[in-house]
């Protein structure tokens, strides 16, 4: 049976890029690891009312650059940038480095992938119906350019005894195409009867490698050769009386004489 594997790690180095962007040696790469999935559980739960999509993390020189991408960047900031100097003191403290935030707008939150899990989970935990939750949300992506979707919804929906899984699509969703731009994300509802997981896929088309340019190759119209000539001149050879004046009978004279039966001589 044929398995999905995860749509972002197919594509990294080919359209997509990574989340960490960092180098380090052997002896520190699980203590850093360790750290930013650390940094990204804080913020995802200290952030919980900014709708944030995705968090960037950035090692240079003994540093760090944290980017948050947020459709409410305004509450990330805070008043006169309040909260954000003390999530900035708070990851320093973390990190144990120099902290740079940067804020970037999600300008189509309805066709983010991540805010669209999350959106779907946070209506689970207030019993709205899955189905109705769902199908609002592919309508909306949909509606604003997406060209693609499917969502999956697993555990005891609505409550039932035995769990079961539902998906649902709407539009085009390539898995296997390389340079589609495909968006994915997972979420988790926390309900009153348990865990319910939701999946989201969202293609947005198709895309181009990183530094890679669209080649146009000029074909030259291509004509037609003519067709040779047959050996001995013509395609078949002329008749008698062929190419004569018109109305110019084929073959010699009628026997008999003109106006005669040709029969008259025997």
């Amino acid at each position: 049976m044929g398995q999905k594997i995860h749509p972002t790690g197919f594509r990294l180095a080919v359209s997509r890029n990574w989340a960490s962007r960092w180098y380090a040696n052997n002896n520190n790469f699980a203590a850093m690891l360790q750290e930013d999935i650390g940094v990204r559980e804080y913020l995802k739960k200290k952030l919980k009312n900014a709708s944030v999509g995705r968090v960037v993390i950035e090692r240079p020189a003994k540093n760090a650059r944290i980017t948050i991408f947020s459709s409410r960047p305004g509450v990330v900031i805070g008043k006169k940038g309040e909260d954000i100097e003390l999530l900035k003191a708070e990851l320093q403290k973390r990190m144990g480095v120099p902290v740079h935030v940067n804020i970037e707008e999600i300008r189509k939150p309805e066709t983010d992938a991540q805010l669209i899990a999350d959106s779907i989970t946070q209506q689970l935990e207030r019993r709205i119906m899955f189905r109705r939750a769902m199908k609002r949300a592919m309508q909306n992506a949909m509606r604003l350019g997406a060209q693609g979707i499917k969502i999956m919804s697993a555990g005891r929906l609505n409550g039932i005894e035995i769990a079961r899984t539902e998906w649902y699509r709407e539009g085009r969703v390539p898995l296997h195409t390389l340079r589609a731009d495909i968006d994915y994300a997972t979420s988790e509802a926390k309900t009153t009867y348990g865990i319910i997981g939701v999946k989201v896929w969202v293609y947005k088309g198709d895309t181009l490698g990183r530094n890679e340019a669209p080649v146009v190759e000029e074909v030259a119209e291509e004509k037609r050769p003519r067709r040779n000539a047959r050996p001995g001149g013509d395609r078949r050879p002329r008749r008698d009386g062929e190419g004569a004046p018109a109305g110019a009978r084929r073959g010699g004279p009628r026997r008999g004489g003109a106006g005669g039966d040709a029969k008259s001589g025997e």
